[in-house]
């Protein structure tokens, strides 16, 4: 028989989930804007942000009222603490798009074809990570989250290859210093955007064996032991 707290998770998962799918819909709209200079597109995404943020509080506010009646021990305690961090972590991610959707408007359009396809393949890899690990922590899969800590070396790796390709523009056409710039600030958004997947991996760790595990690269074939 399913009891009224585990009915409570459930709801809450399921808002998390809609919460990470506004997160990852604004990331790539915003590169997208980005790569087609769509300003249009933009100014929705700044928008669209404030239904992110107002998600993010009236979810925080559930957990912690689930917290204080249900006075939840263990294993739940940890599904609800976990999610709560996860609010934040997934509101910040938000942030990141909306920080590249300002960019997109205040550059009027970046000239850059190649670079900003890259962007938007960083970005895409980097909004399919988080769709993975939030299906990792729905389904307390330990082993996937940790694989997915793994793959934010690719997303530093494109972030170098972004990197290098905008020094070069920058030595070879000094006039586009400032797009060379916004670039580089966008690259650096994707790139904090990965970063915080692998928070939320380390949330899935957490929920699954108590400990809160901080893996580096090296580490993947050291998986926590269940307790």
């Amino acid at each position: 028989m399913t009891s009224d707290l585990d009915q409570e998770i459930r709801k809450i998962r399921d808002e998390i989930i809609v919460l990470s799918s506004m997160v990852e819909k604004a990331m790539m709209d915003s590169s997208t804007a980005m790569k087609d200079h769509d300003m249009n597109a933009s100014g929705r995404i700044l928008r669209g942000d404030l239904r992110i943020n107002k998600k993010r509080f009236e979810l925080e506010g559930i957990i912690i009222h689930s917290i204080a009646t249900q006075q939840p021990i263990s294993h739940d305690l940890r599904r609800l603490t976990s999610m709560l961090d996860m609010c934040s972590e997934l509101e910040r991610m938000g942030d990141y798009a909306k920080g590249m959707a300002q960019i997109n408007l205040r550059s009027e359009g970046l000239q850059l074809p190649k670079i900003l396809s890259d962007l938007a393949y960083m970005a895409e890899q980097a909004v399919d990570m988080l769709h993975r690990a939030i299906s990792c922590f729905v389904n307390e899969d330990m082993e996937g989250a940790t694989g997915i800590i793994g793959e934010d070396n690719k997303i530093d790796a494109l972030y170098r290859q972004v990197y290098y390709e905008a020094i070069d523009i920058a030595a070879d056409h000094p006039q586009k210093i400032e797009w060379v710039n916004y670039v580089l600030w966008s690259a650096h958004n994707i790139e904090r955007f990965a970063d915080r997947v692998t928070n939320i991996c380390e949330r899935t760790i957490f929920v699954v064996t108590g400990r809160r595990a901080q893996l580096q690269p090296a580490e993947f074939d050291e998986m926590p032991t269940v307790i």
